[in-house]
């Protein structure tokens, strides 16, 4: 049975390389000014309020590989979305986020309704489904919300909100003692077949697991290990760059890296990449290159060299060797750039945002540090490892490009999602 998590403020988040009391006091105004909200919405509480935190997540190797049974290297920031809450009497959940309508899901039916796709409610619909189908308790509550996690940054904002209901269903009703997997896979279950997104579990995992994950794909049941590592001992910092390009027409690019990998997989007569070699690639080539195409076949080349790449950076993780790691984080972006090809849209081929932010990353690093597609590519956000000593010339460059704010410093959050208590005063917490 899991321990339930419970963390304080000032052991949840990273500094930043900042006082650790006044980053502390910042965040403590933060949750203080959520309860301001909670009550200003829905008046005085009954309760006392209950605090939950979940973390948005970055791939930090694996690119788009575990669609294929791949390997993938991701890491909890401490960018997440944090909630009030007040268990009620009625049999329903009822969420304000800042800034969007209120959304209420009764639990007498949790069956997919219609027309909620792509919705609050279908997540919170899907999460109180899947606790259900595990055997788990649930029961009516009321939160307020606000994130930090940007939409479309390739944080996984959606992860995020999932691993928050799931975790405060675990803490209410079930003691806390739901397993961070299993949260992540009744949220995988909840984003597949009631928001209606075909995603992996990755960006779950590691919202709900926190730190450095190492997840391998191959069964149908993914393979965890948490890395430990010092990251503020690298003496770099991690930046997520927006480069402000809209996702918006892109779905039909996501899906063919997928679906070309998988057509080279179907010639074996498998379902994934995983399934077979590199070698069966190159003794094949001419026959694929015929049937599939050349990117097809490049994609799928992609994916065997991503996966050495990433037992190759978790073993310079566990050996602190941060410049192989940098070397590895380099040479996934190229391999991205070369053979994945997702940095720009072949429907849009003016519009490269990527591009760009890569070309000031690199630049602005001269030679240092690392820098990466982020996520599922095409437009969105860079990934940058940067040290500390340029980190103020870095920025001021992104964002002479891409506007004021769309460079954002993180930190890597050991705890994924967790309830917080607030009140300093509470001994015995982490």
């Amino acid at each position: 049975m899991h321990t339930p998590t419970v963390c304080r403020i000032d052991g949840l988040y990273g500094t930043n390389g900042h006082n650790r009391e006044a980053e502390a006091e910042k965040r403590r105004e933060r949750y203080e000014a959520l309860s301001s909200s909670f009550r200003g919405h829905f008046g005085a509480e009954k309760s006392p309020l209950r605090f939950f935190s979940a973390p948005g997540r970055t791939e930090i190797g694996g690119n788009h590989t575990d669609h294929n049974g791949g390997k993938v290297l991701a890491a909890a920031v401490n960018l997440d979305i944090i909630a009030a809450v007040e268990p009620i009497d009625e049999n329903k959940i009822v969420v304000k986020s800042e800034g969007f309508e209120e959304n209420g899901v009764w639990l007498d039916d949790l069956e997919p309704a219609n027309g909620e796709k792509n919705t609050s409610e279908a997540i919170i619909r899907g999460i109180a489904k899947g606790f259900s189908n595990a055997g788990y308790k649930t029961g009516g509550f009321k939160a307020y919300t606000v994130s930090e996690v940007i939409k479309g940054s390739g944080l996984s904002s959606s992860a995020a909100f999932e691993v928050l209901v799931g975790t405060v269903l675990s803490h209410l009703f079930n003691g806390g003692k739901v397993a961070p997997m299993k949260i992540a896979q009744i949220a995988g279950f909840a984003e597949n077949e009631y928001f209606g997104k075909p995603s992996g579990l990755m960006d779950q995992i590691t919202s709900s697991v926190g730190g450095f994950v190492a997840i391998d794909f191959k069964e149908g049941v993914p393979v965890i290990e948490t890395v430990k590592a010092d990251f503020d001992a690298f003496g770099h910092a991690l930046c997520i760059i927006d480069t402000k390009g809209s996702h918006d027409g892109l779905t039909a690019d996501y899906a063919a890296v997928a679906n070309e990998m998988k057509s080279v997989a179907a010639h074996f007569g498998v379902d994934c990449l995983r399934k077979i070699c590199r070698q069966d690639i190159i003794l094949n080539m001419g026959a694929l290159r015929a049937k599939f195409g050349d990117r097809a076949v490049l994609r799928s080349l992609h994916f065997f060299d991503e996966n050495i790449r990433v037992d190759k950076l978790v073993h310079a993780l566990k050996n602190g060797d941060f410049p192989a790691f940098l070397d590895y984080i380099n040479e996934s972006g190229s391999s991205s750039c070369k053979y994945l090809q997702n940095i720009y849209s072949p429907d849009n081929v003016k519009n490269q945002p990527l591009g760009i932010g890569l070309n000031v990353a690199e630049v602005s690093l001269s030679r240092n540090g690392a820098c990466r597609v982020h996520g599922g590519g095409f437009a969105g956000t860079v990934q940058a490892f940067v040290p500390r000593e340029l980190l103020k010339e870095f920025k001021m460059n992104v964002e002479t490009v891409f506007g004021a704010g769309s460079c954002h410093i993180l930190t890597v959050r050991n705890t994924g999602g967790t309830e917080v208590v607030v009140n300093r005063e509470v001994e015995g917490l982490f």
